[in-house]
């Protein structure tokens, strides 16, 4: 809201409860319950409200949030624990977190722990000191109850007080590998994610579960474990030439990520294998890179953003007593065909294959 000097200048006049309350003829106590959705916000209409926010967008109403925090003797503050901030994995999920919280005019601090439990400890216990209400992690495996409301995306750990957003990962293992299995692959390898990853245990169960159930064999010798926790492509390329190196022949892989899968690409089109008419990529997660990948990627598609919605509405929504605690929200996961998987050729090219195994071992 602005108003003229006698000079001609503009200046920035504040818009305060006060002033909404008098161009609506109401008390400014009215106004900031509901605004503030505080319990005396139930007695007044819904007609008023309608009003208050109407005139609160209009005059560009800014709340004081430090004084509301005095007022109330709360934070509006959660903090958000991730493994890593700057992968797309985790990026999504915060992205979706903050969201919600922007919405319901929260705030959220965020620390990074790359897995390091010391580092773990002593950020949660800094979040606690800076006054935060209550917790959302992703990717983090947290061995203790919370003394805050806490939501754990790919958490998977079973911990008191904690409610875990997970993905059905027997569905996600069912719908890939039955993709492949219809193209008529048999010989399919597998990049397993890194130990240290919350999702890699229960991903790797589901997959074995599914793989027998269909009568798909893991072999050994088709199957590398990643031991990085690079959040670039090179969490499959060198892992993918790994494969080649051994010199079993494979028509497909199922990659632990969309990251490792795009990487495998590249190692293997450096192998003059074509994807996916000589070998078909399928990837997990679908993150925004995945359909503009060389060829664009067939992935199992987890619904990141709305998981970070669903954890920063479960967090809220216990500080504020509107719900209870839940220990497990389920989220199915879809399987999304692009162009990196296609069927099993006839007869795999064997000779080609072990003719540029020097080329995977350079």
């Amino acid at each position: 809201m602005t108003a003229k000097k006698q000079d001609g200048r503009t200046q920035e006049v504040k818009v305060t409860l006060k002033t909404i309350a008098e161009s609506l003829g109401l008390t400014p106590g009215t106004v900031s319950a509901a605004l503030n959705n505080s319990a005396a916000a139930r007695s007044i209409s819904e007609r008023t409200k309608q009003r208050i926010f109407q005139a609160a967008k209009e005059l560009n109403y800014r709340p004081n949030y430090f004084a509301r925090s005095l007022r109330l003797k709360r934070t509006y503050t959660i903090g958000v624990i991730a493994e890593e901030i700057g992968d797309a994995y985790g990026a999504t999920v915060i992205s979706g977190v903050e969201e919600y919280l922007r919405k319901k005019n929260y705030f959220f601090l965020t620390v990074i722990h790359r897995h390091d439990p010391q580092l773990l400890q002593a950020y949660s216990q800094l979040l606690l000191e800076r006054g935060v209400e209550g917790f959302i992690t992703t990717d983090t495996s947290l061995k203790e109850k919370p003394p805050l409301p806490t939501a754990a995306v790919a958490g998977h750990e079973r911990v008191e007080g904690v409610t875990n957003i997970t993905l059905n990962h027997k569905l996600a293992a069912r719908l890939a590998l039955t993709h492949l299995a219809e193209l008529g692959h048999e010989e399919i390898a597998f990049l397993k994610g890194h130990r240290a990853s919350s999702d890699s245990a229960s991903r790797w169960s589901s997959i074995c579960e599914i793989a027998a159930e269909l009568g798909i064999r893991i072999r050994p010798e088709l199957t590398v474990q990643i031991d990085t926790t690079e959040s670039s492509p090179d969490l499959g390329y060198p892992y993918a030439r790994q494969l080649l190196a051994r010199r079993q022949p494979f028509t497909a892989l199922f990659a632990y990520n969309d990251v490792s899968a795009i990487g495998a690409i590249l190692a293997f089109r450096e192998a003059r294998l074509r994807v996916p008419e000589d070998i078909s990529v399928v990837g997990f997660d679908d993150i925004p890179g995945a359909a503009y990948a060389n060829p664009a990627l067939t992935t199992v598609r987890q619904p990141l953003h709305r998981m970070g919605e669903i954890a920063a509405q479960c967090v809220i929504e216990q500080i504020e007593g509107i719900a209870e605690y839940v220990p497990e929200i389920a989220i199915d996961p879809e399987f999304v065909l692009r162009a990196s998987s296609g069927p099993a050729p006839s007869l795999f090219n064997r000779n080609k294959l072990n003719s540029l195994d020097h080329q995977a071992q350079e």
